[in-house]
């Protein structure tokens, strides 16, 4: 009985197939991207889980897809393979063996529910989305914290990409936004052989962690005077108003259970996340948003500037159960990426207790850390050495983008654009024209599938897939880390 229904549920999801991504027998797509699945879509499940270490959690369908949400067995220590393993969980949207292959990686936790990057949708093609080791459940137990550096997690796509190119054997171009932007990058650094092509959204680069100017230089002038000096006016009157509204963070945490060990104190709490708030406007909203803060905030009620913290940087964000999913990043933050520190001369130092706090500060103290000032000049100088193939892309307005990576002259076929009024969620997209028909046409020849027209015209260069509102819908999340 259990053998006809598993044949029968066989059938049904190959008729799926069949009927929603073409015939088994289709044609292979040529460069201007067809759409058509080939006769792999069939036994790419089985090709999937014949690799070593593969495992399938789940499958999900799409229309025009495959779906699979899988687990990689890994090496803790890749210096050290026999010394334990752990499981890390990734995704494959599949699409044909045919087209080229989109690596991805937001630098946090995987997404397990369908969704295409900006490169993927650009090229048509398959996309492989890697989980961050140390972010649960891809996490090891007991959890050596020292085996979480980039050098690691590099190692990490790398053996992903050695595991899977033979059978996605068409060009890869890696990608990732914010802190998998600078995961592409380190990946890039350490393995520069495995991708055709990198696309990197908006990765800081910190290179020396005590040199912050540049952040005080981006507040001083983004936007409009208008707009700063509304958004300055809250943020000051948050702490000149601080005891009250600690009576309402405290009555707000006992409501929802939410406690202070990690950071130390409620009034600790309080302070990062108020003097988040100028840094979570230009980082999420865009300039034309600025009419939703108050204009007047001596004159605003508590309520008012509570509210209006609290939807831009979240009151929950320093709390044990608002840091606990990020403690990865922040023992990161404080080991190699480093983090910013800014000043605010818009508040008298006599409401500042702490100031922007170090990332030691929210990662629990069993946890030991000790910082490598030597990790992020070496990626810095390598890129503006060797950079070949790659895309930085960043937003004007994003605070993140102040200290961006940088090419020197002896990079090759590589680009830094910028685009212009866009915050932390910029895109090729959102570049001028002809940045945008450049960078389209680079990712296409990167992924092997330009056209002639294309390559003799960049200007020319479209996406190969069209838009898909759900597929490609980006996740917007309040949270101020990169």
């Amino acid at each position: 009985m259990r053998k006809t229904l598993r044949w029968l549920l066989s059938l049904v999801v190959l008729i799926g197939t069949v009927s929603t991504a073409g015939a088994a027998t289709a044609a292979q797509p040529d460069t201007t991207g067809t759409n058509v699945v080939t006769d792999d879509a069939a036994d790419i499940k089985d090709r999937l889980l014949a690799i070593p270490g593969m495992s399938l959690i789940e499958e999900k369908p799409y229309t025009g897809y495959r779906f699979f949400v899988l687990n990689y067995t890994q090496p803790v220590d890749h210096r050290h393979p026999s010394k334990g393993t752990f499981k890390q969980r990734i995704t494959v949207l599949h699409k044909d063996t045919a087209r080229p292959t989109v690596f991805y990686t937001g630098g946090y936790n995987v997404s397990t529910n369908p969704s295409r990057r900006e490169p993927t949708q650009i090229v048509d093609g398959n996309q492989i989305s890697m989980e961050y080791r140390f972010f649960t459940p891809s996490r090891p137990e007991p959890a050596d914290w020292t085996k979480l550096d980039i050098w690691q997690a590099a190692s990490d796509q790398h053996r992903i990409f050695k595991a899977l190119k033979p059978v996605y054997d068409k060009k890869w171009v890696s990608t990732g936004g914010s802190k998998g932007g600078m995961t592409a990058t380190y990946y890039e650094r350490f393995y520069p052989r495995d991708m055709d092509g990198v696309v990197a959204y908006v990765a800081p680069n910190d290179v020396v962690n005590k040199e912050d100017s540049a952040y005080d230089r981006f507040f001083a002038n983004v936007g409009t005077k208008e707009c700063r000096d509304r958004l300055n006016g809250v943020q000051r009157e948050a702490l000149v108003r601080r005891e009250p509204l600690k009576k309402k963070y405290a009555e707000f945490a006992a409501a929802e259970g939410y406690t202070f060990n990690t950071v130390g104190t409620l009034d600790k709490a309080y302070e990062a996340v108020v003097l988040d708030y100028v840094w979570g406007f230009w980082q999420t909203r865009m300039l034309a948003e600025c009419d939703m803060i108050p204009a007047d905030a001596k004159n605003a009620t508590d309520d008012e500037i509570w509210a209006s913290v609290d939807e831009v940087t979240g009151f929950v964000s320093y709390t044990d159960q608002g840091l606990e999913p990020y403690t990865p990043y922040y023992y990161q933050a404080g080991t190699q990426l480093g983090a910013p520190t800014i000043g605010f001369p818009h508040i008298e130092k006599k409401l500042i207790r702490y100031g922007y706090q170090p990332p030691r500060n929210f990662v629990p103290r069993e946890i030991p850390m000790k910082f490598q000032p030597w990790a992020m000049p070496d990626v810095d100088a390598w890129v503006k050495r060797n950079a070949n193939q790659m895309l930085f892309v960043y937003g004007q307005n994003d605070p993140w983008g102040a200290e961006p990576f940088r090419l020197g002259k002896s990079a090759r076929d590589s680009y830094v654009f910028t685009a212009p009024g866009l915050n932390h969620y910029a895109g090729v997209a959102n570049l001028v024209p002809d940045q945008k028909a450049l960078a389209t046409a680079r990712i296409l020849e990167w992924a092997g599938v330009a056209s002639a027209a294309v390559q003799a015209d960049p200007e020319k260069a479209k996406p190969l897939a069209k838009y898909d509102a759900k597929l490609d819908k980006r996740k917007v999340e309040r949270q101020l880390r990169p």
